[in-house]
């Protein structure tokens, strides 16, 4: 199918050919006709792309103490690559469109293949042939209401005028003002009127100010003194109820025209993005109720809303996103709102550059409503062939021929790249949900295919080698699967989130022929520093004493990782890594485990956890989610037999002795093992030896990480022993 992309470094826009979606639980592919181009939200994001670096900068500079950050902790190689990797990603647009269901999603039973729907979400109501929407992001046309799919495609935009209204209270025969009469205030006129209010309107374009009095406005104005006398003059001196401004700007300007206007105790509501600097004499003489009107209604920016299909009741929330769109769509179908005259360029998808250069005015001429169209004629296809398939028995017998799962930040910035640097390696095929993120990793890593689908991986009898990067969730379905598909697995961390899924995994591992190699990716074990530092270690005698401290940092909230059934919360993503590697460094297993979180708050993940490993070490992994991100991250001491060894960040080893200390520097560079874990793991498949992490420490590293949570919960020790696990025979 063919998306409209942009790319961050650069601005350009590009038509694609990807991977069509495929419907997942809880949401449906549409067959998209027509797509709304944003004049405010995607002008912005495209004139944002086209800056230079420099401007960027400027523009973001809290992006930019990000990178100096990690400039500071990692080294500016590694710093320079993860934001080159960012700028390479390809964005999708859009996030407004309407079309055809063509497939539903396990779980939906109200909408059906065939039904005539209207798509929200940036992400999901793309420019593309085809699109996956979750089931809250889609409304339904009305039955027997004659809605085209060019005017269903406003709905999005229409949602956000119908939450504007709402969050200023607006009532029947209140004076309302409309501040900026592009496309979202040319919807807010004719949904006020459609809702018996009588409506002023003001743009510093007469052309729009003078469709808006076409469109139902009570009167216009082009200049803020002709507005302040509208404002007057239609209310016999008290000023309007209600200012909805609708205009993009970065001036304050049009929140201190709208308190001038205003009367007293008026609502003024920002549903634009403007400056907010307000006039306190202003505001506090009239003792104005300032407010912001968050997009298109409750719901927005939920995760468990959006994504997972979890409704308001409507007893509770009244307007969520959702009814917000039906009722925008309800309002066309009765003929309240005429769109026809708001349209003012149409596009083939072929043609969608030319829609951006309307917006940003690259091409000069006035525009409001910009649809791209597209033919409808494509067939649903969830794989695309970039390069020439090898047949299976054209390949060379100790090829790692890989089919990798997910295509995401980490796997494109870090997992592909050290990989294609392993000898033996051949790229075959790369999955992901989003086939523009497909598509983006296969090119860049010279792949022979890109697919929406798993199975396309699973069932290629020319992949020997599935690697797993998908959500954590995901693991270990497609580890059992990869493994009765007879492939090598490689999958991330965690290997799963949860006990029975790790008794699966188990007993998947035990019926899989006994020449496949699964592997964790616990990279840390491999980085040139904690090797040397392992070596060290190894000429102790005795138990020794490890405390890992990892100032991790706080991630955004609503972050996939923080969800307990997708990312499984932290502490099961990450903290395995850590007793992993404190488990390798003393050489035993742990066979016991204590969590003592910071506080009582679930989402507070900063934890202090106590280790004790069969030979008698001691260990401690202090977590912590609280720090400041300029300090270090992870610093490793350990400490036995007259001797001490500190790693700070993977670049910096200190090994004391004897009264000796060696010390081991890398300036440019963090190093943590993914290119050496992948020599590693390429060289047991090739030579059919060991794997490279024994199978029982797998096992008992995820145990132990697993039995962390258990004493998180219950507030005491608790043993870890995988005998049971690993010598019962299913």
């Amino acid at each position: 199918m063919k998306q409209v992309l942009q790319y961050a470094r650069t601005g350009e826009i590009a038509v694609l050919d990807v991977p069509a979606p495929k419907a997942a639980p809880g949401g449906v592919v549409v067959r998209i006709a027509a797509s709304l181009v944003s004049a405010g939200t995607e002008r912005a994001s495209s004139e944002f792309a086209r800056k230079g670096l420099l401007q960027k900068a400027k523009a973001r500079p809290d992006l930019v103490r990000e990178v100096l950050n990690k400039v500071r902790r990692d080294g500016i190689l590694s710093a320079a690559s993860a934001v080159q990797s960012r700028l390479d990603q390809p964005s999708a647009l859009g996030y407004s469109s309407a079309g055809t269901v063509v497939e539903v999603g396990e779980g939906i039973s109200d909408i059906h293949v065939g039904d005539r729907v209207a798509c929200a979400g940036a992400g999901h109501a793309v420019h593309a042939e085809f699109a996956y929407v979750p089931r809250l992001l889609v409304a339904k046309f009305l039955e027997g209401r004659d809605i085209s799919f060019e005017e269903a495609a406003f709905t999005t935009v229409g949602a956000v005028a119908l939450h504007g209204i709402r969050t200023a209270g607006v009532n029947l025969g209140d004076t309302v003002a409309v501040l900026g009469l592009g496309l979202l205030g040319q919807l807010t006129v004719q949904a006020l009127k459609a809702a018996g209010c009588r409506v002023l309107g003001m743009d510093i374009s007469s052309a729009r100010a003078a469709l808006a009095a076409q469109m139902g406005a009570d009167a216009v104005a082009s200049s803020e003194a002709e507005f302040r006398d509208l404002g007057l003059r239609h209310t016999q001196g008290y000023g309007v109820d209600s200012v909805l401004i609708t205009a993009e700007t970065p001036s304050s300007g049009p929140v201190n025209l709208a308190a001038e206007v205003a009367r007293d105790r008026a609502v003024i509501t920002a549903v634009g993005t403007v400056g907010m600097e307000l006039e306190r004499k202003l505001y506090y003489g009239k003792e104005l109720d300032f407010r912001i009107s968050r997009s298109y209604g409750p719901g927005r920016y939920d995760e468990a809303y959006e994504q997972k299909g979890r409704d308001y009741p409507i007893g509770y929330v009244r307007w969520t996103e959702t009814r917000n769109m039906e009722a925008f769509l309800a309002l066309l179908g009765e003929r309240k709102l005429d769109l026809r005259p708001l349209i003012t360029h149409r596009f083939a998808v072929q043609e969608a550059a030319r829609a951006y250069d309307v917006i940003t005015g690259k091409t000069p001429g006035p525009s409001l409503g910009v649809l791209i169209t597209y033919p409808g004629l494509t067939e649903v296809s969830r794989r695309l062939m970039l390069e020439p398939k090898l047949a299976a028995n054209s390949r060379a017998d100790n090829l790692v021929s890989v089919g990798v799962l997910g295509a995401g930040s980490f796997a494109v910035s870090t997992l592909l790249p050290a990989m294609r640097r392993t000898a033996g390696v051949q790229f075959a095929g790369i999955c992901a949900n989003q086939g523009s993120h497909a598509h983006h990793a296969a090119r860049k890593f010279g792949f022979q295919y890109c697919a929406t689908e798993e199975t396309q991986v699973l069932a290629d009898s020319g992949v020997n080698t599935v690697v797993i990067a998908t959500r954590h969730h995901l693991h270990a379905r497609q580890v059992i699967a990869a493994l009765q598909a007879g492939k090598h697995v490689f999958c991330e961390k965690p290997l799963c989130l949860g006990e029975e899924e790790l008794a699966a995994i188990v007993r998947a591992h035990q019926s899989a022929d006994s020449s496949l190699k699964l592997m964790v990716g616990f990279n840390r074990r491999f980085a040139p520093m904690v090797v040397r530092m392992k070596s060290f270690l190894r000429e102790l005698q005795g138990p020794v004493v490890l405390h890992y401290r990892i100032n991790a940092g706080p991630l955004p909230p609503g972050h996939w990782t923080l969800d307990a059934e997708q990312g499984g919360g932290r502490i099961l993503g990450e903290v395995c890594h850590f007793i992993d590697l404190l488990s390798f460094l003393c050489g035993a297993a742990p066979v016991e485990v204590e969590t003592r979180p910071l506080s009582s708050g679930q989402e507070d993940e900063s934890v202090a956890i106590a280790l004790r490993f069969k030979d008698g070490s001691q260990g401690t992994v202090s977590y912590l989610v609280n720090g400041d991100r300029a300090f270090s991250k992870e610093r490793i001491e350990a400490i036995g037999s007259g001797a001490a060894a500190v790693l700070e960040d993977f670049r910096r080893l200190e090994l004391v002795r004897h009264g000796r200390k060696q010390t081991v520097r890398s300036y440019l560079r963090q190093d943590k093992g993914h290119r050496a874990e992948w020599a590693e793991f390429a060289r047991s498949i090739q030579s059919g030896g060991a794997a490279p992490i024994p199978f029982p420490e797998i096992v008992t590293s995820t145990l132990a990480t697993l039995r962390a949570m258990d004493s998180r919960r219950s507030g005491t020790p608790t043993p870890v022993d995988p005998a049971p696990l690993l010598n019962h025979r299913y």
